[in-house]
């Protein structure tokens, strides 16, 4: 069963993660990915209130190779050159959201859409490795080449 999640941004941070985790789990993402979903998406909201408009929307989704989440701020303050020039602030006290959540995404967008600022951010799901094992020619039946298994 595939399912969108809708949810009013709001200053319940641990309820939003508690939503976001649950959406991603259910998309197939492994603990690794769901931390960075969790903090990225945690970060976002707090810009939202620390910097925009302090409302707006989160809408999640999964696709075929993992999750997009979206998050709209109704203030529309954000922009590209924002996300452009996120670096970690020297004194290490503020300003590396934007950073931070560069560098936990596949893929973040940030684009005005008419209603604010909407940040999107792609998480694509880990696939497992394809083991292959070759067989050489004029060997018997399930003799391997010198490359045994190899991961591609």
């Amino acid at each position: 069963m595939n399912f969108e999640l809708h949810c009013p941004i709001s200053p319940d941070l641990g309820y939003i993660r508690d939503l976001v985790r649950v959406h991603g789990e259910h998309h197939g993402l492994d603990d690794e990915q769901l931390d960075g979903l969790v903090l990225a998406v945690n970060e976002a909201v707090t810009n939202v209130f620390d910097h925009g408009g302090q409302a707006g929307l989160i809408t999640a989704r999964g696709h075929d190779d993992g999750v997009i989440v979206e998050i709209l701020d109704v203030g529309g303050r954000l922009t590209p050159e924002h996300l452009a020039a996120a670096t970690v602030d020297a004194t290490g006290s503020r300003g590396f959201g934007l950073w931070v959540i560069q560098r936990l995404c596949d893929e973040v967008t940030l684009e005005d859409n008419g209603s604010g600022s909407l940040l999107t951010l792609y998480f694509r799901g880990r696939r497992a490795p394809v083991i292959q094992i070759g067989h050489r020619a004029g060997r018997g039946r399930g003799a391997q080449d010198g490359r045994s298994a190899r991961t591609a």
